[in-house]
């Protein structure tokens, strides 16, 4: 692991404590939509009354083993719901967005035939909005400090709930908590992991962070999470100025020992979990423009092209570095396996046809014009993160 220069550390220890005390904002898996102590809480006390809380007691005698060591969930600095989560999300027409620049980015998510735009301007100051889309209730998520966005179905159990931010981290990456029974869960690993609820997993729904333009493009008519949240916030400032450094380290302190084939904050693309788990190093990726992986038995291809800023480095995030898109989709399209490359102008080709497909996986334009990939389940996230989570994980060199 790399030792980021002491004012570096500083700095950024300093930005994280400065959001916290003003409760602003600090602190997957691998399955396709088709297959899967922190003080005192203003929401102590959960839906459904039953059981304890862990937000309460981390170690009520009544929960099941925790997953996690205990010791490892550290406070980021806010308490439950210190950074609010997003319940009542209020939206607005693509054609009404004049507040995003091109190459912002924003989380796209799609389910069933509805899709929606989440700003990363917003949900950094939030972490957590619970929604409804396709008519599914489902809570789109992104950690800062992970640089990670996953989407889940809320419904557990057979019984809707929402999510809240409760102030803990594990392995730098947000711990959730759902107001039902107040049990804890770890973004990156999508399961409870101490509580009532331990051993429940969400299902995730396949998402991806893009460029303002190339959701605008893709989906005119889509709805876009409003700056209306009914809380008062810089939206558009990030409060994690030069986190994305690569010489630089986490802020707080990581469970077990590091994994020293990447340095903590090379960012990566993830697949899979547990043995199918594999990772490919994103600037890599974005050298040679596409990469084939198998998970376990599925051939998944993954994408880079340009259009999207990073949301960390510069104190505006519009103003952010260009770093690109990236994807992952099934390579199979009607049981015939296809091959992806490279195209002229930075864009993605199949090899079999020459037909042109964007970031979203359609083809649009040449013999396949129209045609869609299956999306994937995946991370574009910092090599810390995702092997805290899959440490079982092949490193792909594209």
């Amino acid at each position: 692991m790399i030792t980021a220069p002491t004012r570096t550390r500083t700095r950024l220890a300093a930005a994280v404590l400065g959001v916290a005390l003003v409760g602003t904002a600090c602190s997957a898996t691998e399955e396709t939509a088709d297959d899967g102590a922190a003080g005192t809480s203003s929401a102590s006390g959960s839906e459904t009354g039953t059981g304890g809380s862990a937000l309460d007691d981390l170690r009520d005698p009544a929960f099941p083993e925790p997953l996690v060591p205990l010791d490892d969930l550290l406070s980021g600095g806010p308490p439950p719901d210190g950074i609010p989560a997003i319940d009542d999300p209020q939206h607005e027409e693509v054609t009404d967005v004049d507040w995003l620049e091109a190459d912002e980015p924003v989380l796209s998510l799609t389910v069933g035939e509805e899709t929606r735009a989440y700003p990363l301007r917003v949900l950094t100051w939030h972490e957590i909005a619970n929604d409804v889309v396709g008519g599914v209730p489902v809570a789109v998520t992104y950690c800062p400090l992970c640089n990670s966005g996953v989407a889940f179905e809320r419904t557990v159990d057979g019984e809707e709930t929402t999510f809240g931010v409760s102030g803990l981290l594990y392995a730098d990456n947000l711990v959730m908590f759902d107001r039902a029974t107040e049990s804890l869960w770890p973004q990156l690993s999508g399961q409870a992991s101490v509580g009532v609820r331990t051993g429940t997993r969400l299902r995730s729904i396949p998402m991806g962070t893009v460029g303002w333009s190339q959701f605008r493009a893709e989906h005119p008519d889509a709805l876009v999470l409003s700056r209306t949240t009914g809380h008062d916030r810089d939206y558009g400032r990030n409060p994690y100025v030069g986190y994305d450094d690569p010489d630089s380290d986490p802020i707080f302190p990581l469970p077990g020992e590091p994994d020293d084939r990447l340095a903590a904050k090379v960012r990566v693309v993830g697949v899979g979990t547990g043995a199918d788990a594999v990772a490919v190093e994103r600037d890599r990726l974005a050298d040679v423009g596409t990469a084939a992986v198998r998970v376990g038995s599925r051939p998944v291809t993954l994408w880079h092209l340009p259009g999207q800023r990073s949301a960390l480095g510069a104190d505006r995030i519009a103003e952010g570095e260009e770093i690109g898109t990236v994807a992952a989709f099934v390579s199979r399209l009607d049981g015939d396996e296809l091959t992806f490359e490279r195209g002229p102008d930075d864009t993605v080709r199949d090899v079999g046809t020459g037909s042109t497909w964007n970031a979203f996986g359609r083809a649009t334009d040449g013999e396949l014009a129209g045609e869609q990939l299956r999306p994937v389940v995946h991370l574009d996230t910092f090599w810390f993160s995702w092997v805290a989570f899959q440490p079982d994980t092949t490193l792909v060199a594209p």
